[in-house]
């Protein structure tokens, strides 16, 4: 079968790593795989996607003086709807995630099987400050409700957002939505070569890794500031042999992204957090981010609700523990106190569990057996291709 994977921008991400992931799956499967894409660009995005046939239509703004970019992501994402239309009519399948607003042009034009996944409703992640937001968002939030019930199959990644997408759509409340949790492409993991991560100071013994994009909703303050508080708890012994490294997608065409980085920035100069504890990394390729797990004590996720969150799945393949938000996907992969540790969205309860680590009151032996059992059993790779086989 022909597969037209519809992404709004092929970068580096959750929703990206879902959709390379899904193409693998596919394409291993023998079906030929294809994507169209309002953004791409070979210096920020997966390795993978490079043996992919890729098509950009990229022929509109990703916003209106930088405002309305919903409006201009579901215009973007409708022209390479039409372009779909006109040029890949010969698709047997669509996978489209992230923006439903082009399903309509999809069912309008076509009788192809739609399939949609969705990480998370969009109307839920965006800010409403403004009477003119809030008026212009009511609009939004309607359509994209319609477009969503036009799939014919609707996946969701996590138990979590089942429930989120049926308390938000009243159009879904009685249909049926497949939990398809994300997976990991472990034979990747497991062929990448070690590479040198000569950043990492000398003396350090206690690696603590977050790996997020440099998003504001992404909570990666919480971190700096449990750094901070433990700074308090350990002695300048103690605390000269740890280090926090942020690493994570930065695309400098995107402003959030660029603001965000700077307000971290200058969080950690406000706390006065020397640098040896502290280091940022912009863009880490996917061999410097195996090897900064393999190399990290643990993972620190700080994202609150997270929809699913495969950056965990991943640290717990590479045997380590994850201490994450007790919020939304990560109650789902991660065991207390087993997998790693489920805490309150504040710096203090985090520092505690890292304060543990630093410490060695965890059994690191049975956590990464556990970590790794628990990866192999619920997200193995075999079986995210034979469910996503059973949605065509």
């Amino acid at each position: 079968m022909k597969i037209t994977f519809i992404h709004p921008d092929l970068g580096i991400g959750g929703a990206e790593r879902l959709v390379v992931d899904a193409a693998i799956a596919y394409q291993e499967n023998g079906h030929e795989v294809e994507f169209i894409t309002n953004h791409y660009s070979e210096d920020h995005c997966f390795e993978e996607t490079k043996k992919f046939k890729i098509t950009k239509i990229d022929i509109f703004p990703r916003s209106i003086f930088g405002k309305m970019k919903a409006l201009c992501a579901y215009i973007r994402m409708c022209l390479a709807a039409i372009y779909v239309c006109i040029f890949r009519r010969d698709s047997d399948i669509f996978f489209v995630d992230q923006v439903s607003a082009c399903l309509f042009i999809l069912k309008l034009f076509t009788i192809t099987k739609i399939i949609f996944y969705c990480h998370f409703p969009d109307q839920l992640l965006t800010k409403r400050e403004s009477f003119l937001k809030k008026f212009y968002r009511y609009f939004l939030d309607i359509f994209e409700g319609w477009t969503t019930s036009l799939s014919h199959v609707i996946c969701v990644n996590s138990k979590f957002t089942e429930s989120v997408v049926r308390d938000t759509f009243s159009l879904l409340k009685n249909r049926e939505l497949k939990v398809v949790y994300p997976s990991l492409n472990t034979k990747y993991f497991d062929q990448m070569e070690d590479c040198e991560l000569d950043i990492i100071p000398k003396t350090v013994e206690h690696i603590f890794v977050s790996l997020n994009r440099f998003e504001f909703k992404k909570n990666v303050e919480i971190a700096i500031m449990a750094l901070e508080s433990l700074k308090i708890e350990l002695t300048d012994e103690e605390m000269s042999k740890v280090c926090l490294i942020l690493a994570g997608g930065y695309d400098k065409l995107n402003s959030e992204n660029l603001e965000n980085y700077e307000y971290l920035k200058r969080l950690a100069f406000n706390l006065d957090i020397d640098s040896n504890n502290l280091i940022f990394m912009k863009n880490p390729t996917d061999q410097q981010k195996i090897q900064l797990l393999k190399k990290c004590k643990m993972l620190i996720y700080t994202p609150s609700n997270e929809h699913f969150g495969i950056v965990p799945i991943e640290a717990m393949y590479m045997g380590k523990g994850v201490i994450a938000m007790n919020s939304g996907g990560p109650k789902e992969t991660i065991l207390d106190g087993v997998t790693g540790f489920l805490v309150a969205e504040n710096p203090y309860e985090m520092a505690s569990k890292m304060k543990m680590v630093v410490r060695n009151q965890i059994n690191f032996k049975q956590m990464a057996i556990d970590c790794k059992k628990r990866v192999e059993s619920l997200f193995a790779f075999d079986s995210f291709k034979n469910t996503l086989e059973g949605l065509l």
